[in-house]
């Protein structure tokens, strides 16, 4: 220790290749049938819209909506399904986008920008905004659509049930208190 120079710097550990940053464009599993980067058309319909792409099939869906389509409410956070930040609808079910292929899409996908508009919010993101729900904001489209399939399935949910489904979204700035007291606003504003 007393020999070690103070100019060298301590040797990083290198991340396995599935959790790095760079590897997220490059799924590690592709089909037998294709090579990495084979082009495949495809159809698919984002917040009713078709779209025809010619992209790898084994693209994460999350690319798609961002880079290829422009989607960008959609946000990367882990890469790893682990965040919640990159929650969609397929078919009304909350997914991580960041885990499905393109190839896997199986129905029509609901991103936040096609959950509601400005002049007619969901109720979910009315919630959110009157309960003054986001800070830094990042996770919020992904808390956001994670509530909103919770809501269409349980449209009264306790307290546990609120707590189960929201556990894979996480939120650095800890608006956790509010983000449930914002799901209980949107169930209660579509009770009746």
């Amino acid at each position: 220790l007393a020999s070690a120079s103070c100019s060298e710097t301590p040797k990083r550990p290198r991340l396995p290749r599935c959790l790095r940053i760079d590897n997220a464009r490059d799924p590690p599993h592709f089909p037998q049938s294709h090579k990495p980067g084979a082009l495949m058309p495809s159809t698919i319909v984002i917040n009713g819209e078709t779209h025809q792409l010619d992209l790898p099939d084994q693209m994460p869906l999350l690319w798609v909506l961002r880079d290829d389509l422009g989607k960008t409410g959609t946000k990367y956070g882990c890469g790893i399904g682990s965040c919640g930040a990159c929650t969609v609808h397929i078919e009304g079910q909350a997914v991580r986008a960041c885990e499905v292929a393109l190839a896997d899409v199986w129905g029509p996908v609901t991103t936040i920008e096609g959950l509601g508009t400005p002049e007619a919010p969901h109720p979910v993101q009315a919630a959110w905004i009157k309960n003054q729900v986001a800070q830094c904001g990042y996770c919020q489209s992904g808390q956001i659509m994670q509530a909103a399939a919770l809501l269409a399935e349980q449209p009264q949910p306790s307290a546990e049930q609120i707590n189960t489904a929201m556990q894979g979204n996480l939120c650095r700035c800890a608006t956790y208190p509010k983000i449930r007291a914002a799901i209980l606003d949107a169930a209660n504003s579509t009770q009746g």
